[in-house]
């Protein structure tokens, strides 16, 4: 497994896609701590962009990763090598490359500008861990997505509503059920809402660390209410931890019975 993720991580590494992503995120922590001259401030802008962006960029690059190394893929089955091996090195790969640029591609301008000495280090590395998460969680979804369609068109085509579904569809679902449900008690059904979506998760997270009355609207005060701020932080990280299980063992149970 340990050669095939290598062999992955390099792959993507000498692509010019990589090096796209990394001087995207390498010019944007520029570009903003320049323009906001605040660490903090800077944090809270780049929350916005990367718990859109990241699911988009991890979606796509590993349905197209997939697909594009399909003749690979099948010529590794006819090796004697464990299937579950070949599935998650290549995953691991896809998702440690995406993952290594979104790290390395911010803290390079953060870490310059003097983000030791900054009292936002913590909420800059809990960004960067949720960032993190939610590469890998799109990714293993995508991956899940590709094994279980062979057709690339409807794949790519289930993998671009995935992510509009979870980024833009689910909030304005759970806006209008708060809306024609705002007589009956919603709590417990905003945690559960906000724990079943892990963008809507991310963001109460940061939300919640960040300690922004002001941007937390309905879920978050009742996330930070009833769960506390330590509290909401821990079962918020488990349930990434969980959302970024799952499909992973999905997709392992998924490959042992695919018929190539």
């Amino acid at each position: 497994m340990l050669k095939i993720l290598k062999y992955s991580f390099y792959d993507l590494i000498r692509s010019r896609w990589s090096y796209v992503y990394f001087l995207f995120y390498l010019l944007l922590g520029f570009v903003l701590l320049f323009l906001n001259n605040d660490v903090s401030k800077a944090v809270i802008t780049l929350m916005n962009i990367i718990i859109v962006l990241v699911p988009l960029i991890g979606t796509i690059f590993g349905i197209m990763y997939f697909y594009n190394s399909k003749e690979f893929t099948e010529l590794l089955l006819a090796q004697p090598i464990k299937r579950s091996s070949i599935f998650l090195g290549q995953y691991l790969g896809v998702a440690g490359s995406l993952a290594l640029s979104l790290v390395l591609g911010l803290g390079i301008p953060f870490l310059l500008y003097g983000l030791l000495r900054s009292d936002a280090i913590f909420d800059f590395s809990l960004l960067l861990v949720v960032g993190a998460f939610l590469t890998f969680i799109f990714t293993a979804l995508s991956f899940n997505l590709a094994l279980s369609n062979e057709n690339k068109i409807k794949g790519f085509g289930y993998a671009v509503l995935l992510w509009l579904f979870l980024a833009v569809i689910y909030d304005g679902l759970f806006l209008m059920s708060l809306i024609i449900f705002q007589d009956y008690p919603l709590d417990n059904f905003s945690l559960l809402a906000t724990l079943f979506n892990p963008i809507d998760l991310s963001r109460t997270l940061i939300l919640l660390k960040l300690d922004i009355s002001a941007l937390l609207g309905y879920t978050g005060a009742v996330f930070k209410q009833f769960l506390g701020t330590d509290k909401g932080l821990l079962v918020s990280l488990l349930m990434l931890v969980l959302w970024t299980v799952l499909p992973i063992w999905r997709l392992l149970a998924k490959s042992k019975k695919k018929d190539f």
